[in-house]
């Protein structure tokens, strides 16, 4: 039987694949999981129980080298297969995400924006003209789409989540202010931006404070 990997493991692996990309950036061949540590400000013992959980890939006395181990942990996260995906709401946050380039370059590649608003039909976000809904199930008939983002109000995320996993959508990446409940085959992760603000607003609001030493 597979071993399951834990949640946290999987939420810090793409943070290894950015930080070794940058390395490989500066011309670095090899970094050892103390090297590593002090930049991540991760220990260096999480670092080689994380990677441990795949098999390890560092040599006592060596290191790691930089160049395999970021094809690895690229590997790992399913960074060597092409992704294609839709944008379903074209407003200003989905228009953000056709905009950004750096999700080419790790093999997403977006190739559908869909909304309501008749206003924004045809309209062109970065070469990618933006698609009425009624024309959706049409376009996924012709084109092979792996995940579906969804930059929509939640009122209609819900419906609209459904109708995708009825057209065989497996994948979403919502954007949405709920929690989505889907079928159990449907990987769904959830995107909640005011979450994070709120995280960045107690981290202020307590930075610096002395601890409570009752």
């Amino acid at each position: 039987m597979e071993k399951e990997i834990s949640q946290a493991v999987i939420r810090r692996m793409p943070r290894y694949y950015r930080y070794l990309g940058d390395l490989l950036d500066d011309g670095v061949e090899r970094i050892s999981s103390n090297e590593l540590s002090a930049r991540m400000k991760v220990t260096a013992s999480q670092i080689r129980q994380d990677l441990n959980n795949f098999g390890g890939f560092g040599q006592q006395g060596y290191g790691y080298n930089v160049k395999y181990l970021y094809d690895e942990i690229g590997k790992i996260m399913g960074m060597d297969q092409k992704h294609n995906i839709i944008v379903i709401g074209a407003g200003n946050l989905g228009q953000a995400l056709a905009n950004y380039v750096k999700f080419e370059k790790r093999g997403f590649a977006i190739i559908g924006l869909f909304d309501v608003n008749p206003a924004l039909k045809g309209v062109a976000v970065r070469g990618i003209n933006i698609r009425m809904m009624d024309e959706l199930e049409e376009f996924l008939k012709h084109n092979q789409v792996d995940i579906a983002a969804l930059t929509m109000p939640k009122t209609k995320a819900s419906e609209v989540a459904n109708m995708l996993v009825s057209y065989g959508i497996n994948a979403i990446w919502n954007f949405a202010h709920l929690d989505l409940e889907l079928p159990d085959h449907v990987v769904v992760e959830n995107v909640h931006l005011t979450d994070s603000l709120m995280q960045l607003s107690y981290n202020i609001a307590n930075h610096g404070k002395p601890e409570d030493k009752r």
